[in-house]
């Protein structure tokens, strides 16, 4: 099997016309659209999120969550939601809307199972991400989660075209190297740009893909791949590839005073676990 040759043409396919998605993705890309334009008001958007009840329940739920309801009041109702959110909040969740969705694309029990696996992975990344930048990096924790949300896409979609090649994810570790070496990169850029990713999202992402975490961490993509280490499940699709952690982890142990780190993450977990509830349920 001509693994890389099928991840290029997994790339073609999302950079062309058959990149299709589901009636409630559309309807989260819509809501971002709307959040492009600065003349769109919160009326407006509660509107769009009511439209569809998936996205509602997922806005609802995150403005209850721990980080934004520091007051303790409950919110039940769509408006109130966006607005205690806000606009940069919101286009996180319609993201997760899209990404969760790619979750549903999966053609086969086995590749449905690696795409719950690889959703779990992700909201952990988004929510350690948002924590990081918040606490420690002090980059926009907006942007930080909303890149933590979309930066798996081009796996959720490798395995939404998976069963066209059948074997391709049913191989033995460290058989998708080639994922690893380049793949990810490669269907990963196609279905960002498609998505309308944001530049400044687009090179944290890469620099991601690059893998070089700065010591002490600083930017959004150190942030990301702070928060790609530390998440207790990794990548399903990394796991084939036969990537390891082991090393990076010494490094962030050593760099970051292990004391420090841990007293961090300690202090934030009910944020974190809130966050992850909030996006799982």
């Amino acid at each position: 099997m001509n693994v890389q040759a099928i991840l290029e043409s997994v790339a073609a396919s999302a950079g062309s016309d058959e990149l299709v998605f589901p009636t409630t993705t559309e309807m989260a890309l819509k809501v971002q659209r709307v959040l492009d334009d600065p003349d769109c008001s919160i009326d407006q958007l509660a509107k769009l999120v009511q439209a569809d009840p998936l996205l509602a329940a997922r806005v609802v739920a995150v403005a209850n969550s721990v980080i934004y309801n520091r007051s303790g009041r409950a919110i039940a109702d769509v408006r109130n939601a966006v607005s205690r959110l806000g606009f940069n909040t919101l286009r996180v969740l319609a993201a997760a809307v899209v990404v969760r969705q790619m979750e549903g694309m999966a053609r086969t029990p086995a590749h449905r199972e690696l795409a719950v696996r690889l959703w779990h992975h992700t909201a952990h990344v988004a929510a350690l991400a948002q924590v990081i930048a918040r606490r420690f990096t002090h980059v926009d924790p907006d942007t930080a989660f909303f890149a933590g949300i979309i930066h798996e896409v081009g796996a959720f979609y490798l395995i939404s075209r998976a069963a066209k090649y059948p074997g391709l994810l049913e191989a033995e570790h460290g058989t998708l190297l080639a994922w690893e070496e380049g793949g990810a990169a490669l269907i990963g850029r196609a279905v960002l740009k498609r998505l309308g990713a944001p530049a400044p999202v687009m090179e944290a992402i890469e620099g991601m893909w690059q893998g070089y975490l700065a010591m002490p961490p600083q930017s959004l993509a150190d942030t990301l791949l702070l928060a790609d280490c530390l998440a207790p499940m990794e990548s399903p699709l990394s796991q084939l590839a036969g990537k390891g952690r082991e090393g990076t982890e010494a490094r962030i142990d050593v760099a970051l005073d292990d004391q420090t780190l841990s007293s961090m993450l300690e202090e934030s977990a009910a944020e974190v676990e809130s966050l992850i509830g909030a996006l799982q349920s």
